[in-house]
């Protein structure tokens, strides 16, 4: 079963939205004054990840920051920190009010853009500088080790004959790449996505206690950061949602199984608003530094990472398209 519409963009929803408050939630003007005066160097950069440790974001940002200091990109390593809240808005809402601050940036994806809807962000991405799209990477469908099922097949003819029975967890809220695969595997095998029972995480990091924990059924979310307990074989992966096999992951595609569905996930960086062109162009250059150093593509390996770099303008137009498209998506299904 297809649906072009949302095989398009990868975006299909179902549940209920949660509501974020922004309130205390203001910028810094010291560190503003701070970025624009050093809008030509890259020695305080800050990178921002609006979700818990141990996440993919978490995990993308600290392996761009320890790159790019192994690299002698950055004359010191970058600082992470996490900002975590309602599915990576909370984040977004102190950028967007960090207007004019060069050595800020946010780790984001497709998870951002969604949950900027279905949390009724005052804040949007549509808000901030756009700086480059770094990776892609599948979702996967995993279970714990102990799990009744051992293939995917297994995985849907037990969701099929009762889709309430089956708790999906997912490291997104409503709206983000974790949420938006099940629904989306659930209307390619012929289950309602208004009838997934699922359960939402702010991140990898609290998702990966629950499956270990047995708390949820199964989990759909990407493998990269989950490697380490897949090569244990604490956790097992039934299905990988690319367009091929995961390297380093023993699981068929979705396609081989015989499900007709594609999902792929991604992450770039953004930096507020208002930043002039030089802190753009120090960023951009900084990125793309990143981008052919001979460590990150090491680490795209590692993690299990795609190449997905674009930078600038391009990145602007792909992140509007995405915004609009999971915006059109979710608006239909009542989720924003």
């Amino acid at each position: 079963m297809r649906s072009s519409r949302f095989a398009r963009i990868a975006a299909a929803a179902a549940g209920a939205a949660l509501l974020l408050s922004a309130c205390g939630v203001t910028s810094n003007s010291g560190s503003q004054a701070s970025g624009a005066g050093n809008a030509g160097s890259a020695t305080d950069l800050r990178i921002m990840v609006p979700n818990t440790a141990g996440g993919g974001y978490d995990t993308t940002a600290r392996t761009a920051a320890k790159v790019m200091a192994s690299e002698k990109i950055t004359p010191k390593q970058p600082e992470v920190y996490n900002l975590a809240g309602a599915g990576g808005t909370v984040g977004l809402a102190r950028l967007v009010n960090e207007k004019g601050n060069a050595d800020l940036s946010m780790l984001m994806g497709l998870g951002v853009v969604g949950a900027s809807y279905t949390n009724k962000s005052q804040a949007k991405l549509t808000e901030t500088t756009p700086l480059a799209k770094l990776i892609e990477e599948p979702g996967a469908i995993m279970v714990p080790k102990n799990s009744p099922y051992r293939t995917i097949d297994d995985l849907v003819k037990a969701w099929k004959a009762d889709p309430s029975k089956v708790s999906v967890g997912g490291g997104s809220s409503p709206g983000g790449p974790d949420h938006l695969l099940p629904m989306q595997l659930a209307q390619a095998v012929g289950i309602d996505p208004t009838k997934v029972n699922f359960v939402s995480y702010d991140g990898g990091g609290d998702l990966l206690p629950a499956i270990l924990g047995n708390k949820v059924s199964v989990a759909a979310s990407g493998a990269g950061e989950y490697m380490k307990q897949i090569e244990s074989g604490q956790i097992r992966v039934l299905a990988t949602s690319g367009a091929k096999r995961l390297d380093g992951v023993d699981a068929p595609t979705l396609k081989e199984s015989g499900i007709d569905l594609v999902f792929t996930n991604w992450r770039g960086i953004v930096a507020p608003p208002g930043i002039d062109e030089a802190a753009r162009t120090k960023w951009v250059d900084t990125l793309t530094k990143l981008h052919d150093s001979q460590g990150w593509k090491d680490a795209l390996k590692a993690n299990g990472w795609t190449d997905g770099f674009v930078t600038g303008d391009e990145f602007a137009s792909f992140l509007k398209q995405q915004d609009q498209d999971v915006a059109d998506v979710l608006k239909k299904l009542g989720l924003a």
